[in-house]
């Protein structure tokens, strides 16, 4: 029998709610949830809640998974970005979520965080 060795694989549930961290250790928000293309068969995005007291006044974003780097060890993910920007992107509210499925609308959160677009 061969033995797996290398990342961890995690449900998507033990993610949610996970803080999401800068290289300089402040928190720039938590995962809210884990969006998957299941044409693809790839995680897409990370909708990051950011800001806001209590769920109230925050704002939602998609972060490409490509730009997170998921640490089980310390129950959070990274992403090399600052405060400002994700204050600068595109976000939307609990109440009005973008449509994930469209490559335009992607290819510019791609293009924000600098990641590579998952499905090139």
């Amino acid at each position: 029998m061969t033995t797996m060795t290398g990342n961890p694989v995690l449900s998507a549930g033990t993610l949610a709610g996970d803080s999401v961290k800068n290289k300089q250790g402040e928190t720039l928000g938590s995962i809210k949830d884990i969006m998957i293309d299941t044409g693809a068969g790839k995680v897409a995005y990370a909708v990051l809640d950011f800001g806001g007291f209590l769920g109230i006044g925050n704002k939602l974003f998609a972060v490409p998974w490509s730009a997170l780097r998921v640490c089980a060890e310390d129950k959070c993910c990274y992403m090399d970005a600052d405060k400002e920007l994700l204050e600068q992107a595109e976000g939307f509210d609990q109440d009005n979520w973008p449509n994930f499925a469209d490559q335009r609308w992607g290819a510019g959160i791609h293009e924000h965080y600098r990641a590579q677009p998952y499905w090139i």
